[in-house]
């Protein structure tokens, strides 16, 4: 699949490719390659990755709440694919959520979170698909007017994008993908409460990163203080005293 739109990046090498990837699609993308070579050299096996409520919180197995997020399958021309994708989408999002990670790391807790929750219901060992189908949805809300081809045989706009992933999906597997359309509802609640929602209610955000999780990121901005009552405060509507000049 390639986007129609001009100005691609010209060949880098892989030291150059790897380092220019912002932080967190960076370490997932690494991840997930590491974890498929683990697995392809039978160091572990999948069954100690996949997500199971019982593993987890009664056999304290804590890992696979991480691990179930990053394999998907053995080297393949599908690991490459899903690879792709992963890093192309989640690299978008990121880059444009601005230059600290925070925000895209938010939104990373989000889905991860909301799709551990769900797994039970839907019976999904492996969450990387649902994730990377979360990322692609949003991203192609957000670039309406971007071109897309499917192999050269038609054009289509970004917006349509997941829903002729699960078409190739539907085809290439001759299942429903449920993966992908749970996907596409996470994404499309982060999308309406990030995008749509806050200009109809005075600029309301509610799903962005609480302070406190920024700070992990960003540190303490300067600006965050002034004259030694901290923003937060003030925000919060509590009237604080003037300083007494003497």
């Amino acid at each position: 699949m390639d986007q129609l739109m001009g100005g691609g990046d010209g060949a880098f090498p892989l030291e150059a490719w790897f380092w220019d990837m912002p932080f967190c699609t960076r370490w997932w993308t690494t991840a997930t390659l590491l974890t498929s070579g683990l697995v392809q050299c039978q160091i572990v096996t999948p069954f100690q990755l996949f997500y199971s409520y019982r593993a987890v919180f009664q056999k304290a197995q804590y890992w696979r709440l991480l691990t179930t997020f990053l394999y998907f399958g053995p080297f393949s021309i599908d690991l490459l694919f899903h690879v792709y994708f992963l890093q192309r989408y989640s690299r978008l999002l990121e880059e444009s959520s601005g230059r600290s990670p925070a925000h895209f790391a938010w939104l990373l807790l989000y889905a991860m979170t909301s799709l551990i929750l769900l797994s039970p219901f839907v019976s999904m060992p492996f969450l990387g698909h649902p994730l990377s189908s979360t990322l692609v949805y949003i991203w192609s809300r957000r670039n309406p007017d971007a071109l897309m081809s499917f192999l050269g045989f038609f054009v289509f706009r970004a917006p349509y994008l997941p829903w002729v992933l699960m078409g190739i999906s539907f085809v290439i597997h001759g299942t429903v993908p449920k993966d992908e359309m749970l996907g596409v509802v996470l994404g499309h609640i982060w999308y309406f409460f990030n995008d749509v929602y806050p200009p109809l209610h005075d600029g309301s955000r509610p799903l962005d990163p609480p302070m406190w999780w920024r700070r992990l990121f960003e540190g303490r901005p300067r600006e965050e203080t002034v004259n030694g009552v901290d923003n937060e405060i003030a925000v919060a509507g509590v009237e604080v005293p003037a300083p007494e000049v003497r």
